[in-house]
């Protein structure tokens, strides 16, 4: 609606104007035909014009129904063009579509295939302005440069000379150096390379001031060949910067020396060759021959650099196809492979690998090739602004790839490398450096694919498949750079806290560092780590859900109601809650304390606000949630007893046995192993009951918690050889055969019977008229008899 006002509006001015000027022009052009010295006389300003028009009645009058009959008009043109929109058109068929889509694309096609024909069949007049006077100038301007040429040249070659020293003694340290000092060596070398061009710049520039010409001023050849000088380098300073061909340890792609190398060298020919082309020889002849001239030796240095190139690319397809499948390859290498592996195995050459990363290793020159092609192309057709674009373009392309290989590799080598911490820090906090390469690691991975996301990216913007530029501007774009720097911040920022609480709980629990934990500082600070890692990442992802956009509101609402339906659904998970939160309130019981809990003995491995983990004494590892807990016994509190109840038989003597279990004790004090453990005297409680064979005497040793058993051992073995010198009789079970007796005293008759016959009562009653009677004492044992041998 705006833009059609915007055109009514304009319309009505442009009618105004030209109906305001027409009697003018009318009559200028007639007074030009009557008098021609009146046609020199100076015009009417429109604004006048129109001004008389509208303080005529007649001529506004007339003004006034012009405009309405536009208005008019336009207003039957937009209802025109708004009435089909009404209309229903008929329905194309799919097979239509299709029809008219490939007969598009072929149209397309051969249009771009004959203006391409037309483009190779123009391609030599691209070389029509060179007609041979270009080398005189060419040779007279090298006349003039050489001085300048010298000294730059020189001062850099020995700059780079006092540096090179520098750079390998860098290059040895970072082989040596961890992520962080390699990234700031890398640094320093690229400081040190910019330092020296510019110092041989500067120096050339101001030697020049001073010799060539009158002092102070400068040619504009010179110029050009400093700012060429200048632009060039620095171009090589970052080629060498990513190749590193003198320092392997700073070299940011995986290349070998000699790959490096000849890749540097190559490389530094094609940016000499073009840089000094384009910045210096063609600025040249534009101001010294013509334009053309410099439009056709733009396109001949073009062509003959690209021409070079693409005999690089077939040369070293095979060698380049080689390192690419390397690079992808997961096979180690031959001295890489495991040395326990057979010898077969081992020798074993990699499978071929497949996949598009293999089929783009190996087709790689034909994409090279292609590329090359299209330049060709435009070098050739387009004009010498186009051709500088597409160079622009190709060189942000490459500059993109090496950035982003290089990066990638940087991060590669430092996934595989790791992170080595002190052994100080080691010792200190032994689990930090896992916690290490478990996280960084994966967030390195997270970078290098976020580097080759945002290269695609700005590769396809610079070929003008993508506007990604125009979408990082744009509110959609800035709104998620936004949120993925702030989550990526949340995260790192959520990670680092919870490692240095758990390397601060480290630390704690470390007994070989500062004072000794106590149990119950085991158990709560386990806890707390527990209980903090679970908050911080309700927190962390209620943050991220915020930055990404999403109203948290109604998620906590939502996991409000969850958690009620959850409660009732689970109340035997909050019951364990509850009464795990009571027992650390009470301190019932510690991580590594020997307890009784549910019926099961064992020592406490793990603790947490629901259950405890115990492994008793055959190794068996129990989980006892705590809603079963109706009662802890723990063994390991401020103190313990051993109590030894040591039977003897009926015939000894009690103050004989129990001095034998004090002196017992005594000599269990002298061990040196044991009487550490032992918290006071033997405490005698006497006879403590009568057994079936023996009497019980009880005594108790009081000890530290959890040597009450071990105690209890030593002082078993202790009383068993002090018993055993003594002759005191530690008895077995006795049995006792009781006939009775008369009131007279005298004891019952007993048949004994001795027979060999096999027919014999089994349970030894003689058979009839086969007795022997005698009287034998009342009380049989199965010790020997008075009077018996």
């Amino acid at each position: 609606m705006g833009e059609m006002f915007f055109r009514r509006v304009l319309a009505a001015l442009v009618l105004v104007t030209a109906l305001a000027l027409a009697p003018f022009g009318a009559a200028t052009a007639q007074t030009a035909e009557g008098t021609p010295s009146e046609s020199e006389a100076p015009e009417a300003s429109p604004a006048q014009a129109l001004i008389d028009i509208l303080q005529d009645d007649s001529a506004r009058t007339e003004l006034i129904d012009e405009l309405q009959r536009i208005a008019e008009d336009g207003a039957e043109e937009q209802l025109g063009s708004d009435t089909p929109l009404t209309v229903p058109t008929e329905e194309t068929s799919i097979g239509r579509q299709l029809a008219e889509l490939t007969q598009e694309v072929a149209q397309t096609a051969a249009g771009q295939a004959a203006s391409l024909w037309q483009t190779l069949t123009q391609a030599p007049d691209a070389f029509d302005g060179l007609d041979g006077s270009e080398l005189g100038v060419l040779l007279e301007a090298f006349g003039d440069l050489l001085l300048a040429i010298v000294i730059t040249v020189v001062l850099f070659i020995v700059l780079r000379r006092l540096a090179i020293p520098f750079y390998r003694r860098m290059g040895a340290s970072a082989d040596r150096s961890g992520l962080v000092r390699t990234v700031l060596i890398f640094i320093a070398s690229a400081v040190i390379e910019v330092v020296v061009v510019v110092l041989a710049w500067a120096i050339g520039y101001a030697a020049i001031l001073a010799v060539l010409g009158e002092f102070g001023q400068i040619g504009i050849r010179q110029s050009l060949y400093l700012n060429a000088f200048l632009a060039v380098e620095l171009v090589k300073v970052a080629i060498r910067l990513v190749l590193s061909p003198a320092t392997g340890g700073l070299r940011l792609v995986p290349l070998g020396d000699a790959a490096a190398q000849y890749l540097s060298r190559r490389a530094n020919l094609v940016v000499g060759v073009l840089g000094y082309g384009f910045l210096l020889i063609v600025p040249i002849l534009n101001q010294s021959v013509s334009y053309s001239a410099g439009r056709s030796f733009s396109a001949l240095l073009s062509v003959i650099v690209i021409l070079f190139v693409a005999g690089l690319v077939i040369a070293r397809r095979k060698a380049v196809s080689g390192w690419l499948m390397a690079e992808i390859a997961s096979e180690p290498e031959p001295g890489e492979a495991d040395p326990e592996a057979d010898a077969e195995e081992t020798l074993k050459p990699p499978r071929r690998r497949t996949g598009p990363a293999a089929t783009l290793a190996q087709a790689w020159h034909w994409l090279a090739l292609g590329y090359l092609a299209v330049m060709m192309v435009i070098v050739l057709s387009r004009p010498t602004r186009v051709v500088f674009d597409a160079l622009w373009g190709s060189a942000k392309v490459v500059l993109v790839l090496f950035v982003g290989v290089a990066l990638s590799g940087m991060l590669a080598r430092a996934i595989a490398r790791g992170i080595t911490l002190p052994e100080d820090v080691n010792a200190k906090l032994p689990l930090l450096e896992k916690r290490l390469n478990q996280f960084v690691p994966k967030t390195l991975t997270v970078v290098r694919v976020l580097i080759l996301i945002v290269g695609l990216a700005v590769i396809c913007d610079v070929v003008g498949l993508l506007d990604f530029s125009a979408w990082l501007d744009g509110d959609v774009g800035a709104r998620v750079l936004q949120a993925l720097f702030s989550v990526a911040g949340i995260l790192i920022v959520a990670f680092a806290l919870w490692l240095a609480l758990t390397s601060w709980v480290d630390y704690r629990l470390n007994a070989e560092y500062g004072r000794v934990p106590t149990p119950r500082e085991q158990t709560l600070l386990t806890l707390l780590k527990n209980a903090a890692t679970i908050a911080l990442i309700i927190l962390t992802l209620m943050f991220v859900l915020a930055e990404i956009g999403l109203n948290i509101g109604p998620l906590l609402a939502s996991a409000g109601v969850l958690g009620l339906a959850i409660g009732f659904g689970a109340q035997k998970m909050v019951q364990d809650i509850i009464t795990g939160v009571f027992i650390q309130f009470e301190n019932a019981m510690n991580v590594g304390d020997v307890v009784t809990v549910g019926g099961v003995t064992g020592a406490v491995e793990k603790l947490t606000v629901r259950s405890v983990s115990l492994r008793d004494l055959q190794g068996v590892f129990h989980i006892i949630p705590f809603s079963s807990v109706d009662m802890v016994s723990n063994y390991m509190r401020d103190f313990s007893y051993h109590v030894a109840d040591m039977g003897i038989a009926y015939r000894e003597d009690y103050e004989e046995a129990k001095q034998a279990m004090f002196d017992a004790f005594d000599e269990l004090r002298q061990d040196p192993e044991q009487s550490v453990n032992i918290l006071g005297d033997l405490e005698w409680f006497g006879l403590n009951s009568f057994g079936d064979s023996a009497i019980v005497l009880r005594g108790r040793i009081k000890t530290v918690p959890g040597t009450q058993w071990g105690v209890g051992r030593a002082y078993n073995a202790v009383l068993k050889r002090v018993f055993d010198e003594r002759g005191i009789e530690i008895p077995f079970p006795h049995q006792t055969i009781y006939f009775g007796e008369a009131k007279d005293g005298t004891s019952t008759k007993l048949r004994i019977a001795e027979t060999h016959d096999d027919t014999a009562d089994p349970v030894g009653h003689a058979p009839a008229g086969e007795t022997l009677e005698g009287e034998i004492d009342s009380r049989v044992t199965d010790a020997p008899q008075d009077g018996e041998d």
